[in-house]
């Protein structure tokens, strides 16, 4: 059975209860306290609290498309590269938005390549960190501004892991939500933070807003960072532009 983990809050290194399924769990996945080598304080990295992978309110397991869209089928088993065209709807109370998702790139990384001067507990070491890029376009009538990027990893208990946020810049991989203005036709670059618990093991993307919904999943190789180095434009680059017509 699928299981769907919420990410915590973190405050001082503080482990806090998160829901899966309505039962309280444990997940030690995203807590970090930052602080940089030479002991200045970077803010606290706080994995997003937002409703888990921008899980709809409707209870629907699809929201209506607007008219003269074509959705990408609920099951469908992308490869990296490829594009999806999903339906989307916030909250109860947001319009639908409909987004074309493009999963481009996997890497798993290590807390000694790309948190250097991160202040990291036990329960974190045990993870495994990995980043996903994406290029996200849309393609509806919906202003989704602000909004997080609406994907998990499924790890291999086959668990829903959403992705984490930073309170302060994280350079190699800035995991941060679309940019305050992303209407219709606007596109942008992302690059997203996971932490797989238990030494976990990234094994599909998902695309998941509602428990009913069959998942869009991307699969692919997944890239070993041999050296990290800040990326440029992977906070995040709003810009006009055709759906499905990005560079990936």
């Amino acid at each position: 059975m699928l299981t769907k983990a919420r990410a915590p809050h973190v405050h001082n290194d503080r482990m806090n209860r998160v829901l899966a399924h309505g039962v309280a769990v444990l997940l030690g996945a995203a807590l970090l306290a930052g602080c940089s080598s030479s002991g200045d304080s970077k803010g606290n990295p706080t994995p997003s609290t937002s409703t888990s992978g921008g899980q709809s309110a409707t209870g629907s397991s699809t929201p209506p498309a607007p008219p003269g869209v074509e959705l990408t089928p609920q099951g469908t088993q992308l490869a990296l590269g490829d594009d999806a065209v999903v339906a989307w709807q916030p909250t109860k109370n947001t319009p639908v938005g409909v987004l074309d998702i493009k999963v481009t790139r996997l890497e798993r990384t290590t807390f000694k390549q790309s948190f250097v001067g991160w202040k990291l507990n036990d329960a974190t070491k045990k993870s495994t960190p990995y980043f996903v890029y994406v290029t996200v376009g849309n393609v509806g009538e919906t202003q989704l501004g602000g909004r997080p990027v609406p994907l998990y990893i499924v790890d291999g208990t086959n668990t829903l892991i959403e992705p984490s946020s930073f309170a302060s810049k994280f350079g190699p991989c800035p995991s941060t939500p679309f940019p305050k203005q992303f209407g219709p036709g606007d596109n942008t670059l992302a690059c997203l933070v996971f932490l797989a618990p238990d030494k976990g093991k990234l094994t599909a993307v998902s695309f998941r807003p509602t428990e009913e919904f069959t998942p869009i999943v991307w699969t692919g190789e997944i890239k070993t960072i041999k050296k990290d180095l800040p990326r440029k434009g992977g906070k995040g680059n709003g810009g006009k532009g055709k759906g499905g017509q990005r560079k990936g």
